[in-house]
C-alpha cells in the first residue's frame, strides 16, 4: 500500500467489528460438508421419530420453527458476508482502474453513481463493443 494511502493508525484497519467476525465464522462453518450432513441428519431424525409423537401438530411446528429460524438469522450472515465481498471486490477494481493508464478513471465509483448515469455507462461501453466487433469482421473478412 502507497505511503499516501495507509490508514492514520495500524488498528484502524485490523478493528473488525464482532458482527462481521461472527458472519464470516458462520460462513465458514455453514459453507462446510459436514454442516450439510448433519442438517440433513438433523431432518432424517425428524422425519423418524414422526411415528413416535403420531404425526403431531406439535412434531410439525418443531422443525417450522427451527428452520424458519436458521433461515431468518442467515438472511442477515448472507447479507453481512456477501456486502463484505462486494465492497473488497469493488476496492480492488478500482485499485486496478487506478493504475491502468488507459483505463477509464470515471468508471472508480461506479457502483455509487445513478441508474440513469449507470445506464449511460452501459450503452457507452454496448456501442463500443459493437463498434469492436464490427471492425474485427471487416478486418477478418479482408484477410
Amino acid at each position: 500500500m502507497p505511503e499516501h494511502a495507509k490508514p492514520t493508525s495500524e488498528n484502524e484497519c485490523q478493528a473488525t467489528p464482532l458482527f462481521a467476525r461472527f458472519a464470516r465464522w458462520v460462513e465458514r462453518q455453514v459453507g462446510r460438508s459436514s454442516t450439510f450432513v448433519l442438517a440433513i441428519a438433523v431432518v432424517v431424525i425428524w422425519a423418524v421419530s414422526g411415528p413416535v409423537f403420531d404425526w403431531s401438530d406439535t412434531w410439525q411446528l418443531v422443525i417450522n420453527t427451527g428452520t424458519t429460524i436458521v433461515t431468518f438469522l442467515m438472511v442477515f450472515v448472507i447479507q453481512n458476508t456477501q456486502s463484505r465481498d462486494t465492497q473488497a471486490m469493488q476496492l480492488k477494481l478500482d485499485e486496478l482502474i487506478r493504475v491502468n493508464e488507459m483505463a477509464r478513471n470515471s468508471l472508480i465509483d461506479l457502483e455509487d453513481m445513478s441508474e440513469v448515469d449507470v445506464e449511460c455507462m452501459k450503452t457507452a461501453f454496448a456501442t463500443l463493443a459493437s463498434v469492436g466487433t464490427t471492425s474485427r469482421t471487416k478486418q477478418s473478412t479482408a484477410k
